[in-house]
């Protein structure tokens, strides 16, 4: 373990590194390293100020699946207004950044059943009994989480494996469906996609011109990548991932309109342009995005591909020549697992992950509709990724939700305005936390008499 406690601009960075099971079901077994880092002001003693209690913790849930908690660069953001009241500990969720990392190089020596098995204990409902360990042996007795995309995926199968564990639970661009098969959601954000692609192209319509001359030299010629792996048009389109994000629109138009030049009369695709397509490609460096990202909606059912068979509805994505060209999203496919070259060796994994059909449950529709615990949630009313029809379903049916729907964040909201978005949230939260108290003590007053009274009116 090396990394050691450090100090950047007033804050104060410690390290943590947990052992925890890979399967709580039989914890004596294989084990993991869990790495979080905590986060408080230089000089705070962790005693808040004004009521000499020590602060309570907020964990972050990142995005993903499949990614490190941020690596924050300065006060700023989200976190500047958390550490008014909280400390913060952010969380590499299992096979992420520092704990016990997940790639195609330390997935090697497995064969694919191996590397399916193991896999399996990589969803929201580990990384959350992770969390729980964590609080645990750090002997909090209840604290609160932040949970963005897919973390807040995660904070919902927090809320309903340990609601006692909870004090607020706040939630940016991340309330699934609790019941709804995958198909659903990728019909749903298929849509969403359809309409950037029009945006986009409305603002640039030049931009057809230019993604039809690169797809086509696509189909007729051979590209490769700084990598060595031939570029293809469904990579090409895969960069419409980015239309989910703020300000994406213009960097994009960039991109194309200087994509390809001329060598000795022929046309190709300049090293600039293919190096920026290598950068565009998690995939490659975080596998878990790719091959457990269909599965984050898996619960007793198998996923069988359902982008895929969904895309193979919508015709308009799948390009040919004299048609418009579309992007897609952050739509994980079968041949990504025979084109991208971190992918290839998880291929037969993919496969059989992809027919799992015993997927554990991640969310108790019974416990969430028993809610006590205050959550806010920041719903973007134009979210590519996580459809807010489908958000505001769920949330119809958790008591103690408050939900702040906006069109004036992408999907990166918190990213892009921390400090705002988690500031509004907090002060929901308070709301909710004073009605939730007042409902308590008025439930207080009602003595065994004045049931009585009231039953005999």
């Amino acid at each position: 373990m090396n990394t050691f406690p450090f100090t950047d601009a007033g804050l104060h960075y410690v390290p943590h590194y947990f052992t925890v099971p890979l399967d709580y079901s039989n914890p004596q077994k294989d084990k993991l390293t869990v790495f979080a880092r905590e986060i408080s002001l230089v000089g705070e003693s962790t005693l808040d100020e004004h009521s000499g209690c020590t602060k309570p913790w907020l964990v972050f849930f990142q995005g993903g699946p499949g990614f490190p908690a941020l690596r924050p660069n300065g006060h700023n953001g989200w976190i500047k207004r958390a550490l008014k009241e909280y400390r913060v500990l952010l969380l590499d969720q299992r096979g992420t950044g520092n704990s016990s990392v997940i790639s195609h190089q330390t997935l090697a020596t497995l064969d694919a059943e191996q590397q399916a098995e193991y896999l399996c204990h990589f969803r929201a409902d580990n990384i959350v009994r992770d969390a729980e360990f964590i609080r645990e042996q750090l002997g909090v007795t209840q604290w609160a989480i932040l949970g963005q995309s897919f973390g807040g995926f995660c904070s919902l199968t927090y809320l309903s494996l340990f609601p006692n564990s909870l004090l607020r639970s706040y939630i940016t661009g991340g309330i699934p469906s609790i019941h709804r098969h995958a198909d659903d959601v990728y019909q749903a954000t298929f849509n969403r996609t359809m309409e950037k692609n029009k945006a986009f192209f409305d603002q640039f319509p030049h931009a057809q011109n230019l993604c039809a001359k690169i797809a086509n030299h696509l189909l007729h010629h051979e590209e490769f990548l700084p990598n060595g792996q031939r570029f293809t048009v469904e990579q090409f389109q895969q960069i419409g991932i980015n239309f989910g994000l703020s300000g994406t629109f213009l960097p994009t138009y960039y991109l194309l309109e200087s994509a390809l030049i001329e060598v000795n009369g022929k046309p190709q695709l300049r090293y600039e342009f293919l190096n920026a397509m290598l950068a565009e490609q998690g995939f490659q460096t975080n596998p878990i995005y790719a091959i457990l990202h269909e599965s984050i909606y898996c619960q007793g059912f198998a996923s069988n591909w359902s982008a895929h068979r969904v895309r193979q509805t919508r015709d308009e994505f799948n390009y040919q020549p004299n048609k418009p060209f579309y992007f897609t999203g952050e739509m994980v496919f079968p041949w990504m697992f025979e084109q991208y070259t971190c992918l290839k060796p998880l291929q037969q994994a993919a496969e059989i992950l992809a027919q799992k059909q015993d997927w554990s449950s991640l969310y108790s529709a019974q416990q969430l509709a028993n809610n006590t615990v205050p959550i806010s949630c920041a719903v973007y009313a134009d979210d590519m990724f996580v459809e807010m029809d489908i958000s505001r379903e769920t949330l119809a049916n958790i008591p103690n939700s408050k939900a702040w729907i906006t069109n004036e964040y992408e999907h990166n909201g918190l990213r892009a305005d921390g400090e705002k978005i988690l500031d509004i949230l907090i002060t929901m939260s308070n709301q909710t936390a004073e009605q939730l108290k007042m409902k308590q003590t008025m439930k207080n007053k009602i003595t065994p008499s004045n049931k009585e009274e009231q039953s005999s009116c």
